[in-house]
Parts: C-alpha cells; structure tokens; sequence
C-alpha cells in the first residue's frame, strides 16, 4: 500500500485539553505526529442558578445541544432521559451520539455540521410563539441564540460549562517553532482559533501561520484567511477522520 501523503507530518489541533484522542487516532493513522494547542479548558458550572436554567431549557418543546461537552455535563446536573422535551437537537454527530448515550433516544442533527447546517434543519424554522431551550457555554457558537429570538422563538439558555483560557505549554511552543515537516491545522471552531492567536506570542503565531489550513466549513476556511493563513481547504464535516481526510486529499494534489 502506497505511504500515506501525511506520513511524517504533523496535524495541529486546537481542541480542549484533554479532548485530543481522536484527532490524533486519526493522524497517527495516515503517519501524521499531533501537535496540541489547545487554547482553553473546559469548566463544568454546578450551581443553582446553572441548574436552574437547565431545568427551564430541559422543559421546553425544543432542545438544542451545541457540543458533546455540554451533553456531558448537562447529564451529570440532571438525568436527560427525564426531559420533557419533544424534539432534541445537536450541532452535529458527535453530540447527538453524546445525547443517545445519555439516555435521549431520537437526535436531529444536520449533514452539515456546523451551526449554520443547525438552523438550517426542518424543525427550527416556524419557532414564533415556542420555547427553545439552548445548552450551550459562553461564547463560541453565539449566532444560534439571536437567529433563534429572530425567529421568534423564546430562548431558555443554559450555560452548563465555561471555557477558560490557557496559553500552551512552553514544550507545545518550541516545537512548533521549530517544525521542520509539513504542518496541518485542523479547524472546527473559529472561537478557538482568534483564542490561540490571542495567546501566543508574535514569533509562534508566525510559525502558526506557515501550516495549511483544513476547516470544517467554507466560513472557517475564511476566516483563517482573513487571519493570515495563506492556503485553507474545506472538509467534508467537522468530524476528525473528515479533517483529516481532507488534508490527505490535498496533499497528494500539491
């Protein structure tokens, strides 16, 4: 079998800590080395007033998830098989593979993973008059919350978690410095990449800038060019192997 374009690259990923398994079981598999940099951790909220929103967004006819992370920890606050829900949303497969292991038994989530694929689907469009429960984080998709009030839906948000920003470590930062392969930025969220770019320092973002770009959507892609990255390719979904796929095809037409 003909050597994988990929193999002795890298593929950086921007996800949260502890969240880097599955990009990097995708990479390995092409011979790909993962470089970490996450620009945040995540911090589940426990409080009253946190799971007093919950259970307001959990009641309304319509429930979105915006992430597995808040499917998660949305669980641990209260068992979701419970929910009076009628219809349960997810941004993309991941999360709605997050909410059937927790107990929510038919998902709705878009081809297209992103939230623009989310707002797009059948089931939130005539919303005048009808709750819709959001769980969600602070920042991050901040689109789907004011389309859906300007569909006329009554937002009950619940912000089940929070991202708290890292700047990576100083072993993350020499090697990418350093990078003497072909480099690979895989990405899903544009949150993530204006956070890292926030915390690294001018000679780190400009050796950032020397990767090509995989992003999950046409609008991602974008941005990153809008950032400064010079070359970006759209894959087929958000999903890892997707990201990965997408660069594989792109290397072996450079």
């Amino acid at each position: 079998m003909a050597e994988s374009p990929l193999a002795g690259c890298y593929v950086i990923s921007l996800r949260p800590v502890g969240a880097h398994a599955a990009l990097r079981r995708a990479a390995a598999a092409q011979g790909a080395r993962l470089l970490a940099l996450s620009p945040w951790r995540l911090q589940a909220r426990d409080d009253a007033a946190t799971r007093a929103a919950l259970r307001a967004a959990l009641d309304a006819p319509r429930v979105l998830f915006t992430s597995p992370a808040a499917v998660r920890i949305a669980a641990r606050l209260q068992p979701l098989a419970d929910a009076r829900m009628r219809q349960a949303f997810a941004v993309g497969a991941g999360t709605a593979a997050a909410a059937r292991r927790a107990g929510i038994a038919e998902v709705t989530a878009p081809a297209r993973m992103d939230s623009e694929g989310l707002l797009a689907l059948p089931g939130l469009q005539a919303l005048a008059g009808s709750a819709v429960g959001l769980v969600t984080a602070p920042g991050g998709r901040g689109e789907i919350g004011p389309e859906l009030q300007r569909r006329g839906a009554q937002v009950l948000r619940a912000d089940v978690y929070e991202r708290v920003a890292i700047t990576p470590s100083p072993r993350a930062l020499a090697t990418l410095r350093t990078l003497a392969a072909p480099a690979w930025l895989a990405l899903s969220s544009g949150a993530a990449l204006e956070a890292l770019l926030a915390a690294l320092p001018a000679d780190a973002v400009a050796a950032l800038h020397r990767a090509r770009v995989v992003a999950a959507s046409a609008r991602l892609a974008q941005l990153a060019r809008e950032r400064g990255f010079t070359a970006a390719v759209v894959a087929a979904s958000a999903r890892q192997r997707d990201l990965v796929a997408a660069a594989v095809a792109a290397a072996r037409i450079r």
